[in-house]
């Protein structure tokens, strides 16, 4: 394990979310009593040459919290590695837990917030300061040529972090530098269940984004 992720993993910068990952990790829905909690702040995942990134909000309490991998283990992560599978990203359409067999293809997961906020809401301050794990993220991944945005709040936090001003609506792309180079941005709700049990993000919209990113990655080639 380098450097940056130890102090990814041990990080105590925000008490709030630190208090909430943990009391989670105790207060168990019956149905995950017997897990042992991973309760610690998440790393980003996948190929460490990949072309896509994809950019989420944060780990639910008892989803990648539980987990120890972001998007594992909650209705969110059933849409997103169904899609990734279903587009050539991965090797299964689930994923359970971090030591799994699942691998990404040509695809890596990160966060804006890499621990368990309450309502899935985090403060400005504590994106403040989550945004040095995802620069490093960012600018570990050489080969990035798109990105992936799930909702209004990763795309903001995204731009951020590269110093780009970035206006979220569903489906829309921009071109911006990154890392000294241009990557085109894709901007999508994310498949939480507000968004999918209401219908404002319906899986003909789903997959139509990982269409246009698996067709825009083909043209680069």
């Amino acid at each position: 394990m380098n450097n940056w992720s130890e102090d990814l993993i041990y990080c105590t910068a925000c008490p709030r979310l630190v208090k909430w990952r943990v009391e989670a990790s105790f207060k168990k829905p019956k149905r995950f009593k017997h897990w042992i909690y991973w309760a610690r702040p998440m790393l980003g995942f996948g190929d460490p040459n990949a072309q896509l990134l994809i950019v989420g909000l944060a780990p639910a309490a008892h989803g990648g919290n539980r987990t120890g991998r972001l998007f594992t283990g909650d209705r969110s992560g059933e849409w997103l590695f169904d899609a990734l599978f279903k587009f050539g990203f991965a090797s299964h359409p689930v994923s359970r837990h971090f030591n799994d067999s699942l691998h990404l293809f040509d695809a890596y997961i990160t966060a804006v917030c890499r621990c368990a906020p309450p309502q899935n809401k985090p403060t400005t301050q504590e994106l403040i300061n989550c945004q040095k794990f995802l620069k490093e993220d960012i600018n570990k991944l050489t080969n990035l040529k798109a990105i992936l945005t799930l909702g209004n709040i990763a795309t903001t936090w995204f731009g951020k972090a590269i110093g780009h001003r970035l206006k979220f609506r569903h489906g829309s792309t921009e071109t911006v530098e990154c890392c000294n180079r241009q990557v085109t941005v894709f901007m999508s709700y994310h498949p939480s269940q507000q968004n999918t049990f209401t219908g404002r993000l319906t899986r003909e919209m789903w997959y139509e984004v990982f269409r246009q990113i698996k067709e825009f990655l083909e043209q680069k080639s």
